[in-house]
This record gives C-alpha cells, structure tokens and sequence, in this order.
C-alpha cells in the first residue's frame, strides 16, 4: 500500500503564518487606500442619510418592447441628470436598476414634488431659431470657440449643400457635446441686453419678441446661477418665444428664442459616425421624418437670410441651449450633419440628445419614498443596536460554549467587520455603493452565517479529539472535512444572495449585496485567519494539554482513551517430522 502523501500537508501546518500576514497586509492596504480616498465611512443611502427617493419604470409606446434597451436608458439617465443637477443637489445620483427601472435618490431631504416633476416628465427637445444672444455678466457677444476648425451642418448624402454651424453653446457639466466642433461665426454679434429684440423681421427669423414682458425676462436673466437656469423657460409653449440657457466653455450664455420650428420628435434618427472618407474626424448625423423634413428646410431656408446670431438655430433640450449651429443655405432632403472637432463621446452624446425627442420610452412612477435626516439617523442608529445587540449574543454564547476557542471566534469577527467597513466604504465612491437599512440587515445577518463557520470548524476538531486524537493531528484531520462543508453552506448564501440582487429592484438589493459581500468574506476569513490562527494556537500549552478553559478539554468532550496497538503472539510453531 501506497504511503500518503505528507508534504503539502505538512507545508501547511508549518507555515500558517504566511496567511496571516498575507490577509494583515491586505487590511493594512485597503484601510490606507480608505484614507488615501478620503472617504472613511461607508455612504449612506437614502433611508439612513434622509432624501427622497424616486422607482421610474420605463413603459414603451405603441407595444414597442425593443426600444427598452441600453442605449435609450442610458440616455433617459443622462437626461434626467441634467434636471436633478438643475435643482443644485450636488449629491443626486441617478442610476438604471434592472433592464427597465430608473433610481432617483435625491439626499438631505429634497422636496419630492420638485423632483418628481424634474425626473417625471417626458424630455422635450425643440430646434428655435435663435433671435438674441450675451454672455452673461458680460459684453453682449454671440459665444464662439477659439478653435477655427471649418465644420457643416449639411446633408450628409451628397454634401452639396453646405450651411456653416457655430456653437453658441457648447458642452454643459453633465457631458454634452463640446459645439466648438461646430464652425464659428467668424464676426458674431448680439445685441445688447437692453435692446433685445432682433433687428431681422419676425418672418425671417420665425417669430416676434415684440413682448415686453419677455424682454424685460430677458434683459433680467443671469444664466450663471443655477436656479435661474433650471427654471429658464418654464412653461413656454412651443409656439411661443422663449429664454433659455447654453454654456459654452465654462461660460454661460442667455438667449432669446423664438417659436420652435422643428419638433424633436420629428427626428427619425440621430447618430454619431466617423467620417473615414475626408477625415474629418467625429460627425452627427440627423435624418428627419417627412414632416420634419419639410419643417426643417423651411426654417433653415429663412435662418439663412439673416445676420448673426440670427442664421443659428437652437437645440433645446428641457429649456437649455445645447448647440446653435447657423445656416448660410437652406437644407433639404431629410437629413442633415453635424461635423468638426468632435471626439467619439462629445459626438455621440450630442447624437443622444438629438434621438432622445425620439424615443418611443415613457417613464411610470412606480415609488417616491421621502425620508427625513432625523428619521434616518434614527433608523441607522437601531440598526446599530440592533447589529450590536446581535454581536453581543453571538460572542456571549461562543464565550459560554468553546471558552478559549472563543478567542480564535471573536478575533475571526473582528477582521470579517474590518473587511467589511473598509470594502464598503471604497464602494460607496467606486461604483455608487449606499448603505441602506437592507444592507444594515444583511450585514447582522452576516454576523450569523461568519460564526457558522466557526462552529462548523470547531465541532469537526472536537470529534477528533473524542476518538481520541491529540489537538494537533485533529486540527488537520477535521479541515478537509470542515472545509468541504462550509463551502457548500456560503455557495448556497451566495447564490441565494446572487439571485434576489437579480431579480429585485430597489433597496432589497442592498440586503442582497451584502449578504454576497459578507458571504465572500467569510470564506476569506475562514481560509486565510481562522484555520491558520488555529494551527499556531495548537502548538500553545494552552491548547495542546487540554486545558479545561481551552475549549477543547479531552474529559468534558468525553474523548475516548487513545487506541494503542498491540502484537499479536505468535502462534506456535508445529515441527513436522521427515
């Protein structure tokens, strides 16, 4: 018979420090990248910090189940990022849950029906001509970019028609399309805030702002503050002229629009492409439906007639300039482009928001849950009772039950919380993690199933020692078997964990991930602390002799007397006669 196989084993036993300082050194580096980042402390959701928390679920139209897709949700989310940071919450933060839901969390206790009615509605995106333009605060100048790189706003099919585009706003903080890509006008100009109204006839440039009421608005706008820019325009009606807001560079712009020529809506389709045959780099392409078309050319046509900032038509998304390219011809055919200096994301953003008039999608409130901060510090503070009072059970009966292997328990807790708290706190920058009352449920929860491990260890070294074994050959003995059994038990929290995080939305999800985080932890803890900590305690005199607060006396535990082998006598020897 083969002899065992002794020397990983035994490699094992002799070096169990080796994990212990490979798992130290991971908590050393993970609390020193915590203080590094500056975030000590995990981020609180909703329910713990106080806010207001809005579930929209994405509805098609028309039984249009494919235009719920990645692209049209994500850009329904960069959209409704825009409206949030329009209420000046700097802590906002909106995210996609499953393949159809919107979260809206808005801290510190922001008035719900503000922020219902910035997220709820449906995005409304207007091409206006453009009638006035200043920088605010500043001379009465028409925005243009430093760069003179020549773009178009033509149709893309033949590009025989060409219309020079300028950015009277370029990309906002939320990630728009930088519109510098567009051609500047090289001599813009604007007439002064007092003398708003447009010097082209209202014909020409699609509208009148014979309103002094509108004048008086304009002259009054400050588009640098951000009150004023997310209520600019509110309430306009499309056929009306209106005021909105554009940045361009970091500097804000005001503007006076007039009635809304083209519907956003009536893009059929809006895309970001490469323009491999001239290389001129990133362009959008815009192809309209045919009333849109026709509306289009119509207005384009009469843009063309008039003098800066007159030529340039607005793209207003939500009350808030984009771009302002201007015209020097009208376009037909249908389609149009958009080309310069666009990087692949300024362009594709600049694509989204052309599309997003579009999108068949409308959004359902399923849920608004508004928390106060001193509610959610008081739901925060139980949930710490009650994970403490947890805590204080589970180390009272291992200190009753194992007594000085409760030692080896409570150190093994202790590095899992560790984990825990310096993980979750780089979370919470990282990839938007909240601690939320679930996820307080899930990690007392934990605190059972990381004990459960403990004990499953424990009592596999306690059958040794009552067949009879020493502590140390136990130790060993009793891994493989506890080992195989504490996998199976995390795998089946794990993938229980896994399962409710995939198929719940909202904050049932904390609970989930935790339960996966801790799970994982514990397995961890187990492999890398607790086994190896065992291993050096039983080579202590403590432990080893059996003592009878070590937890592990052979009397208590009923250990039967260690078998001993004996010789067999020798059976006699008959002599056989020749």
């Amino acid at each position: 018979m083969a002899a065992p196989k002794k020397g990983r084993s035994a490699s094992a036993q002799s070096k169990p420090g080796r994990s212990l300082a490979l798992i130290l050194i991971a908590i050393v580096a993970l609390t020193g990248g915590m203080f590094v980042s500056g975030h000590t402390t995990p981020r609180l959701g909703i329910d713990l910090a106080g806010g207001t928390s809005i579930t929209l679920r994405a509805v098609p139209e028309d039984g249009n189940e494919s235009a719920i897709n990645k692209k049209n949700m994500d850009t329904a989310v960069d959209i409704m990022n825009r409206r949030v940071n329009g209420l000046g919450v700097s802590e906002a933060e909106v995210q996609t849950q499953g393949d159809r839901n919107i979260i809206v969390n808005i801290p510190k206790g922001t008035n719900s029906e503000e922020a219902r009615q910035q997220v709820g509605t449906t995005a409304k995106l207007y091409f206006r001509p453009v009638l006035a333009t200043e920088a605010t605060g500043g001379p009465a100048t028409s925005p243009s970019p430093s760069a003179s790189t020549s773009g178009s706003a033509s149709p893309s099919a033949s590009g025989s028609e060409k219309a020079s585009a300028t950015p009277s706003a370029s990309a906002t903080t939320q990630g728009r399309a930088v519109t510098d890509a567009l051609k500047a006008d090289p001599t813009p100009s604007a007439t002064p805030s007092g003398s708003a109204s447009p010097s082209a006839s209202p014909s020409a440039s699609g509208g009148t702002t014979d309103d002094s009421k509108l004048q008086a608005q304009y002259a009054a706008l400050d588009c640098s503050k951000a009150a004023t820019r997310a209520t600019a325009g509110d309430g306009a009606k499309p056929e009306e002229s209106t005021v909105g807001c554009g940045e361009n560079q970091g500097v804000w712009y005001k503007y006076l629009l007039g009635p809304a020529g083209v519907d956003g809506t009536e893009v059929d389709k809006a895309q970001a492409v490469y323009d491999t045959q001239s290389g001129a780099g990133w362009k959008v392409q815009m192809d309209f439906t045919s009333a849109g078309a026709k509306k289009f050319a119509d207005i384009t046509g009469k843009l063309a007639q008039n003098q800066s900032p007159q030529n340039q038509f607005g793209i207003v998304l939500d009350g808030e300039v984009v771009s302002s390219p201007y015209v020097s011809q009208s376009i037909t055919g249908g389609n149009a482009e958009i080309s310069g200096t666009f990087t692949q994301q300024e362009a594709e953003s600049l694509g989204n928001i052309l599309s997003y008039g579009a999108l068949p999608l409308t959004f359902k409130e399923d849920s608004v849950t508004t928390v106060t901060a001193a509610l959610g510090g008081e739901q925060l503070q139980a949930g710490l009772i009650a994970g403490a009072i947890g805590l204080a059970l589970v180390v009272l009966y291992l200190l009753v039950y194992y007594r000085g292997l409760s030692f080896i328990a409570i150190l093994s807790l202790l590095v899992s919380a560790a984990l825990t708290y310096v993980i979750m706190s780089l979370l919470g920058p990282a990839i938007g993690f909240a601690l939320n009352l679930p996820a307080v449920c899930g990690a007392i929860v934990a605190i059972g199933i990381t004990a459960d491990s403990f004990i499953v260890y424990f009592e596999r070294v306690r059958d040794e020692i009552r067949e009879g074994r020493s502590l140390r050959p136990a130790v060993e003995r009793a891994w493989p078997r506890a080992r195989r059994t504490i996998l199976v038990s995390d795998f089946v929290s794990f993938l229980a964990a896994a399962v409710l995080f995939i198929v719940t939305v909202g904050k049932v999800q904390g609970f989930a991930f935790t339960l996966g985080l801790t799970t994982l932890l514990d397995v961890v803890v187990v492999f890398l602390f607790t086994k190896p900590l065992l291993t050096l305690m039983a080579r202590r005199k403590f432990f080893a002799s059996g003592h009878p607060w070590s937890g592990l006396d052979p009397k208590r535990l009923g250990a039967r007397p260690p078998l001993r082998r004996t010789r067999r006598p020798a059976a006699p020897v008959e002599t056989k006669e020749a």
